[in-house]
């Protein structure tokens, strides 16, 4: 693949998907799993996990990690134009005119008319993601223990993500004391 078709699928992504990163993980999908066959599965699914973790859009995360994977850092910068062009461009369309006719009542009706289409955007690439992972029952437990304790125990998400590494880490520490004692026997 060249640079260019990184690039063009890139900006078709960005160009065809409301709703921000979340939104737009289904399209780079098919893309770049289905369609192009540059990734699989299980590769989508680390990157989409390594992208989330990262500081930034996920979307934009994604499509760095994917075009340096496969074209180094010009594909990583290829992806990266292309996904955010679109939407630098509109965004810059929709201030323009926003500014314009920022006291219009029937514009500020279609932007709440568009926010139920954005969250249903994000449900159906969670879903989807959901879908195409192979989550087994503890990892699904710990998660939605997790989305319980951020949402309404009010506890901050990286309190949450330290006590899961360290977690993590006296669970891997164990089962490995354990498998040792096991070998040794």
């Amino acid at each position: 693949m060249s640079i260019i078709k990184l690039f063009l699928t890139f900006l078709k992504i960005g160009a065809f998907t409301f709703g921000g990163g979340y939104a737009m993980i289904p399209l780079i999908q098919v893309e770049v799993v289905d369609k192009n066959k540059w990734l699989d599965n299980e590769e989508f699914l680390d990157t989409i996990a390594i992208a989330q973790s990262s500081p930034g859009a996920i979307a934009v995360n994604s499509a760095i990690f994917i075009g340096y994977k496969l074209r180094g850092i010009v594909g990583a910068l290829a992806c990266m134009l292309g996904v955010i062009l679109p939407s630098f461009i509109i965004i810059l369309i929709i201030s323009m005119f926003l500014f314009k006719y920022r006291n219009n009542k029937i514009v500020s009706k279609i932007f709440l008319g568009v926010r139920p289409a954005v969250v249903a955007l994000i449900i159906s690439a969670v879903y989807k993601l959901t879908k195409t992972s192979k989550i087994k029952k503890k990892a699904l437990i710990i998660s939605l223990i997790t989305l319980l304790l951020v949402v309404f125990a009010n506890i901050s998400p990286i309190i949450v993500i330290l006590i899961g590494g360290l977690g993590a880490i006296l669970y891997y520490r164990i089962t490995n004391n354990q498998n040792e004692k096991g070998e040794l026997q």
